[in-house]
């Protein structure tokens, strides 16, 4: 489908087999962007993602729906409100 261009173009991150062979078809497409699987593994990355998970606890205590959902529509559905409102009153926040 790449090499077709039915679809327009693709960035990777994960091949498999991993690490990919460097005569790789994929690297020949010039629709395809490929980058390390490891790109971000930074002591910076780790400790900003430990505190937005912490973040993201907290706010559930706390009855809140907690910052970065993908599916937004979620937090608008009856059986999230009750869940958010339930741990408000658990852990103090309601």
């Amino acid at each position: 489908m790449l090499q077709e261009r039915r679809i327009a173009g693709a960035g990777l991150d994960v091949v498999d087999p991993e690490p990919a062979a460097a005569d790789d078809p994929l690297f020949a497409l010039e629709n395809v962007i490929v980058t390390p699987h490891a790109l971000c593994w930074t002591d910076q990355f780790f400790a900003g993602c430990g505190a937005a998970d912490v973040r993201a606890v907290m706010d559930v205590m706390v009855g809140q729906a907690p910052r970065g959902i993908v599916n937004e529509d979620v937090v608008d559905h009856p059986g999230w409100q009750a869940r958010l409102a339930g741990y408000a009153q658990r852990f103090g926040g309601g």
